[in-house]
């Protein structure tokens, strides 16, 4: 007779090549009453198997490991038996850049190792497990499958002298599956677009420069991390670096705008804030605004929302049909602050609409 788990728990196969990291990754996942760890696996191929064999309802995936490594599982995951994923990574910056790409492949979030492959202090990020494997859980495995993504371009994109101040602004807001759906709005826009696109995506420090270098390949737009003082220009879109607030400066009329990072205290638990982001460019008040949240938990943007609508901006929220968590569009759909809804494929077109 098989072993029977508690139904009413979170079924996790832990995955990871060091034998001590998946009993500390099991301990602080079983201290939680609502998860329980079914199985273990020490690399890609064995995470395959057991994902077929035990069905989990969530997979804590290594990213770095031998015989087959975590993006390779990822992919053969989401093509076999579409399961949510919750990657854990290094600091590195070859770990980051690995991270940003399973995002994008379909991997619903990511926990960072404090303290490189093997961290014996994984403790301090145990309640961001817990938590993340708890959200993931909630997502609906038909929403993972991996979505076609533009191919790189090697059309040299213009330098940014080159650009014209943008005569609008589209101001994102994103969190948890953020990474794939900015990779589907991004990779869709034309690169001449008379505006320039301000992201706030959550994501810790380190992390938020190798999501703009990936971007940037994926779009005709120029996708670059936000720096402090920096004009804006048309044609680019600037992510807030993790850990910093991102704010349009007021500036005279006809005047170029610019971006400033800040230290602020968090908001609502974030930085950087998408509210912070939209608040700012509403109060700078030279351009005309367009505001778009996409998939994420919780509610960070509908304030912003409320603000941009207030002054006759437009505004877009990602539909429930599409988005990873739907907690951020759903926020600002309720609070009636919303013009349009529509599914992730179509919200480029919706924002090439609202530039004409």
């Amino acid at each position: 007779m098989g072993v029977l788990f508690d139904l009413a728990r979170i079924k996790v196969l832990v995955v990871d090549d060091s034998a001590l990291m998946r009993r500390i990754i099991s301990d602080l996942l079983n201290s939680d009453p609502e998860l329980e760890v079914i199985a273990t696996a020490r690399n890609g191929k064995e995470a395959i198997e057991k994902v077929s064999q035990l069905c989990p309802d969530v997979v804590t995936l290594d990213v770095e490991m031998p015989v087959m490594d975590g993006l390779t599982a990822l992919k053969e995951i989401m093509k076999v038996c579409p399961t949510p994923v919750v990657m854990l990574s290094s600091l590195t910056q070859e770990g980051a850049e690995i991270t940003v790409k399973a995002l994008q492949l379909g991997a619903v979030d990511f926990v960072p190792k404090p303290s490189g492959s093997i961290s014996l202090d994984l403790q301090k990020v145990k309640d961001e497990l817990n938590r993340k494997v708890k959200v993931a859980a909630r997502v609906r495995p038909s929403r993972l499958y991996l979505t076609q993504l533009a191919l790189p371009l090697l059309k040299r994109k213009e330098k940014d002298l080159e650009k014209p101040p943008p005569k609008k602004l589209v101001l994102i807001g994103t969190s948890t599956g953020g990474p794939k759906a900015l990779s589907e709005v991004l990779s869709k826009l034309p690169g001449n677009i008379p505006a320039a696109l301000l992201i706030v995506q959550h994501m810790p420090p380190g992390f938020t420069r190798s999501l703009a270098e990936r971007l940037d390949h994926l779009s005709e737009l120029r996708v670059k991390e936000a720096e402090d003082g920096e004009k804006v220009v048309s044609g680019t879109a600037y992510i807030a670096p993790g850990d910093y607030h991102l704010k349009v400066e007021a500036v005279p009329p006809g005047k170029q705008p610019r971006l400033r990072l800040t230290k602020e205290p968090p908001l609502n638990g974030h930085r950087p804030s998408v509210d912070v982001l939209m608040k700012s460019a509403v109060q700078a008040g030279c351009w005309e605004l367009i505001g778009v949240v996409l998939t994420g938990m919780g509610s960070d943007g509908c304030e912003g929302m409320k603000e941009i609508k207030a002054h006759h901006g437009k505004t877009i929220a990602e539909d429930e049909s599409t988005a990873i968590v739907f907690g951020m569009p759903r926020a600002a759909i309720e609070a009636g602050v919303v013009d349009r809804v529509v599914p992730l494929p179509l919200i480029s077109r919706e924002i090439v609409k609202m530039l004409e």
